[in-house]
């Protein structure tokens, strides 16, 4: 960017005329129809406040004189040559002003039609909007589409600018009709104004003083309106989410760490924290905190790339995201509710195929169901239609390929925003709203089932290792496969009794896993469902299987006892059923199990999902297989 946005920009951003104490910034766009004024309402709002520096304005008002031209505030942002000679802002342009309260971070939103994917940028960083509305050309196509934009982007704090006013005599009539008709567009998306404000941005009236030729309203000027509106919690604050980049390792033989790489989306992170990884399962603990060309920071917090090094050794894809034990849990799921814009040069169809990304994970998924598609240039809305057209704002149920952890829009939104490619072009984006549950009735039908495989789960007594090996085994089925399942329980009811001491446990599981193995050397995806508590026997039987695929299903001690209708945890706190595990008898984590799944955070068929996901992403033939809803 060059001209004079530029100087404008960096010289506000300098500026050392309004002292202020506080730290605190907010993000503000300013959008609406083009030629409504938000150019020329940030330029004066920043000439108002003192934000530029000395000599800025006489500046500018100098270059226009040179330049035979009548100068206006929007020449302090609209400085590239194509907008100055077309009149309208194609990027989303940043200034920086200060108050007494706050900071300030205005993002000066294009209101052109074509340039909706770049008011769209810019949107998306804000906490509060001021929607500009031309009170002589009145409510345009683009007042009411970046009023879904900015609803469909959760943005929630929204103070409607009524400028222009000098054009009709500042007459009240004229904007209480403006009100009324853009409150109720409002209401029917779900959408309410903080205020409605009239102003003349060319005059200055009620930006930064009250005027008289606005006696009429006794509401807050621009300014107080932006001073009313509440700062999101900063990021650091919310729980911890990091999309995993990558996972790098350094060619030099004595150098040994593997580096998980990723920026920091919210939270923060130190080493010695437990991480878990999300739709994985998988944890760990940081061992340390890595950095490029510079010493190892002591923490990493939101929107900082950091490396970190954990202290086992565990298989990370790239997509998964990095959690802190002890903090809100993502989503895992397959099946979501949106809100979705859609920018694409063909319509969004039910019948094609899209890719979903968030964070870093790329997603392909179907839409399942449109429930309302509203065309925001005619206030039409439509729910039996069957595709969703340029510029329309639609709510859908989406069906991923595979689980993905994400949360929603309200309870984190760095990790609950996506965008949607169609064939490598960026075509639209949206919002998560709601969780839903998964469809009893899909079942996955291959085109080429995985190799046959040794499914082991492993975890606490009540931990949901039986109820989701059932269910594992029934969709083998149903996709044609040979399963069989080897619960724990029923085992011990046909193998010679064993008790329940190291040794005769240890024995036990070498017998199912001797078993199991000769099932899998036939072709048998072999679902076994089993305590096995300690690393060693199930590392033996490991060692029998061609494949073995070890599930940790890692559910909290709390959580199984809660669970416990038969009361075994309480009489094996009496002390009246002897080495039960997890009370008076160990169990041993396993260290790099290929699936860990805690059913306090996700339901029973969103781990079948994920465990499926599993059994055909460590299969040899994984790039030949289809699951397919």
């Amino acid at each position: 960017m060059s001209g004079l946005r530029d100087r404008a920009v960096r010289d506000a951003s300098e500026s050392d005329t309004v002292s202020t104490s506080s730290t605190e910034r907010m993000p503000l766009v300013v959008t609406g129809h083009v030629d409504h004024g938000k150019s020329t309402l940030v330029g004066r709002l920043l000439a108002e406040t003192g934000s530029l520096p000395d000599g800025k304005l006489e500046s500018v008002r100098r270059t226009c004189e040179r330049q035979g031209r009548r100068f206006e505030h929007a020449f302090l942002l609209d400085a590239l040559k194509d907008e100055q000679a077309q009149g309208i802002t194609i990027d989303a342009a940043r200034v920086f002003f200060r108050t007494a309260r706050r900071h300030y971070v205005i993002l000066d939103a294009p209101g052109h039609v074509e340039f909706l994917k770049n008011m769209v940028t810019g949107a998306n960083r804000a906490d509060a909007a001021l929607l500009v509305i031309d009170a002589h050309e009145g409510i345009m196509e683009n007042s009411r589409r970046h009023g879904f934009m900015l609803s469909v982007l959760g943005i929630r704090q929204i103070a409607v600018v009524v400028n222009k006013m000098d054009l009709v005599g500042y007459s009240q009539p004229v904007f209480d009709r403006l009100v009324e008709e853009y409150a109720q567009f409002l209401e029917q998306i779900g959408v309410k104004a903080s205020l409605f404000l009239p102003v003349s941005a060319a005059n200055g009236d009620n930006l930064v003083t009250a005027s008289s030729r606005l006696a009429w309203h006794d509401g807050p000027t621009v300014l107080d309106a932006i001073e009313s509106f509440h700062s999101r919690p900063p990021l650091t604050a919310a729980p911890f989410r990091l999309p995993v980049q990558g996972v790098y390792k350094f060619a030099k033989p004595t150098d040994q760490r593997r580096i998980v790489a990723g920026t920091v989306q919210s939270g923060r992170l130190r080493a010695g924290d437990e991480v878990i990884f999300q739709p994985s399962g998988k944890k760990s603990r940081v061992r340390t905190l890595e950095a490029f060309n510079r010493s190892a920071p002591i923490e990493a917090s939101a929107d900082e790339a950091v490396g970190f090094t954990l202290t086992d050794e565990l298989y990370l894809g790239r997509g998964e995201i990095a959690t802190l034990a002890g903090q809100p849990a993502p989503r895992v799921g397959s099946r979501l509710k949106v809100s979705l814009f859609w920018l694409g040069r063909r319509p969004l169809s039910m019948e094609k195929e899209y890719l979903l990304k968030l964070g870093t994970a790329k997603v392909r998924f179907r839409i399942e169901r449109i429930h309302r598609v509203i065309d925001g240039a005619e206030l039409a809305a439509s729910e039996t239609a069957s595709a969703v057209g340029r510029n329309e704002v639609a709510e859908c149920t989406l069906v991923l390929k595979t689980p993905l952890a994400f949360d929603l829009i309200d309870e984190c939104a760095p990790t609950g925003r996506f965008v949607i490619v169609d064939d490598f072009d960026i075509a639209g984006g949206g919002i998560i709203l709601e969780a839903l549950p998964e469809l009893a009735s899909i079942n996955r039908v291959t085109r080429e089932l995985p190799e046959p495989a040794v499914i082991w789960f492993t975890g606490l007594s009540g931990a949901g290792k039986s109820t989701i090996a059932q269910q594992v085994v029934k969709r083998l089925l149903a996709a044609g496969g040979r399963a069989e399942l080897l619960d724990g329980d029923v085992v011990r009811t046909a193998f010679p009794q064993t008790g329940f001491s190291r040794p005769e446990r240890d024995e036990h599981i070498r017998r199912v896993g001797f078993l199991a193995s000769r099932l899998e050397h036939h072709g048998v995806f072999v679902v076994c469902a089993l305590i096995s508590p300690y690393e060693a026997s199930r590392s033996y039987v490991r060692g029998l299987c061609k494949r073995f695929i070890e599930i940790h299903v890692s559910t909290p001690i709390a959580e199984c006892e809660r669970r416990d209708v038969k009361g075994l945890y309480e009489r094996a706190r009496r002390g009246d059923i002897p080495h039960f595990t997890g009370i008076d008898d160990a169990y041993e984590e396993p260290k790099s199990p290929e699936l860990r799944i805690d059913t306090s955070h996700i339901t029973v068929t969103q781990a079948v999902e994920t465990v499926l996901t599993t059994i055909e992403q460590a299969s040899p033939s994984a790039g030949k297989a289809g699951w397919e809803a």
